[in-house]
């Protein structure tokens, strides 16, 4: 299985991750942006602890969106509710990579 390169703005930070290593921690779905994220000592808020209920995860994918796994009903439902939520956005929580990808991680 291939390495994959996340990247986080606007801190500019690019991690590379091996899929073999799923799950890095107990923070929202195995291989998830927040999994990697937060194993790579990169910060995400997530006040439910990525269970995908509160929101504070939301993150912009700016590239690579095909390679994250699909949301459910019920990330789009709170995606709804998020404030400057665009066609881009995903709970870091729920998204799964699956290849190269770069996020935008807002400023709340």
């Amino acid at each position: 299985m291939a390495n994959y390169k996340v990247t986080f703005k606007p801190a500019d930070i690019t991690v590379e991750v091996d899929p073999s290593d799923y799950p890095f921690g107990k923070h929202g779905q195995p291989g998830s942006i927040l999994d990697i994220a937060l194993a790579k000592g990169i910060e995400i808020p997530n006040s439910c602890g990525g269970v995908g209920i509160c929101t504070t995860c939301h993150v912009i994918v700016e590239e690579g969106q095909k390679n994250l796994s699909e949301p459910d009903d019920d990330e789009l439902d709170s995606l709804d509710a998020v404030t400057g939520s665009t066609l881009q956005s995903r709970l870091a929580c729920q998204a799964v990579v699956k290849g190269d990808v770069t996020v935008i991680i807002p400023q709340k």
